[in-house]
């Protein structure tokens, strides 16, 4: 399914970052990830949201871009290996947590099932069991991780504005989103700033595809799929990560580690057959589109 390409080019995001783009400047490539990929989709569908969805508009924005890409970085310079894909790996089960809570309905029994063996997937492939746990990094990560949690829910249950183009939607949450975190900048990145071949290509990938491409196809399948499907095709960016990692990289896979990469796809892709979920308090299930 398309909504399974943004994870994927998400996960090039180490890649790309470690190998074309300069050091230390993690919210620089956040603003540049985001504000090009929204001047570009608003080129293609122009328009402005209507004076009752611009609250809506920016508080998307704010969770899914926003407040999300620093949680992320911050999280990722932190701690240590793989914790903060670990973290975000448990993003199905709070989407479901959620769900319940807030009476949007719930999961099936087997989503969940599926979600928590992928979640152990992920661990076992990505934890390396160095170093102690720092506790601003791990509280990002959680942060981040319902912060994004919460953006998948929301996107899906409000959808897209009357008459409004999808993309212009995207665009204005990728615009909203880069110019809250562009005030960051001073304050968090301290490398070197210099353009060079390479890092014009990263900041072009980044943007362009990892952006305006990847976005559009994430939040098209947040509104059409059920918020756990969503989750669990989020899983496919840390194991393409290290997917990439072990290929390009030369970064070595242990026998337990492949296992675990084998575990994680099966729960991301089981997780996307269609079940019986239950029923919310409405009638409605979980796997309904919903409209407001």
């Amino acid at each position: 399914m398309a909504a399974a390409v943004a994870p994927v080019v998400w996960g090039t995001t180490y890649l790309v970052t470690t190998q074309f783009l300069p050091p230390g400047r993690p919210m620089t490539a956040s603003v540049l990830r985001a504000v090009p990929a929204g001047l570009l989709l608003l080129a293609l569908a122009p328009g402005i949201p209507p004076a009752g969805w611009r609250l809506k508009t920016y508080a998307l924005a704010m969770l899914n871009i926003g407040a999300f890409f620093p949680l992320l970085f911050l999280a990722a310079y932190r701690l240590p290996g793989g914790l903060a894909a670990v973290v975000g790996s448990l993003q199905p089960l709070v989407i479901a947590a959620l769900s319940l809570l807030l009476g949007w309905g719930r999961a099936a029994p087997k989503q969940v099932a599926w979600a928590v063996a992928a979640a152990v997937g992920v661990s076992v492939t990505t934890l390396t069991g160095a170093g102690g746990v720092d506790a601003l990094g791990l509280t990002a990560a959680i942060l981040g991780t319902v912060s994004m949690a919460c953006g998948i829910l929301l996107t899906r249950r409000w959808g897209v504005p009357p008459g409004t183009h999808p993309l212009t939607s995207t665009a204005w949450q990728l615009l909203l989103g880069g110019a809250t975190i562009a005030p960051l900048v001073p304050f968090v990145d301290h490398g070197a700033w210099h353009l060079s071949v390479s890092s014009v290509l990263g900041y072009a990938w980044l943007s362009v595809v990892g952006g305006a491409v990847a976005y559009s196809l994430w939040f098209r399948g947040a509104r059409s799929l059920p918020a756990t499907n969503v989750a669990l095709l989020g899983l496919l960016s840390p194991l393409t990560a290290a997917a990439l990692g072990w290929v390009v990289l030369s970064q070595e896979l242990s026998p337990l580690q492949c296992a675990g990469f084998a575990l994680a796809l099966a729960g991301s892709l089981a997780g996307q057959l269609k079940g019986q979920p239950a029923a919310g308090p409405r009638g409605r299930d979980a796997s309904s589109p919903v409209h407001s």
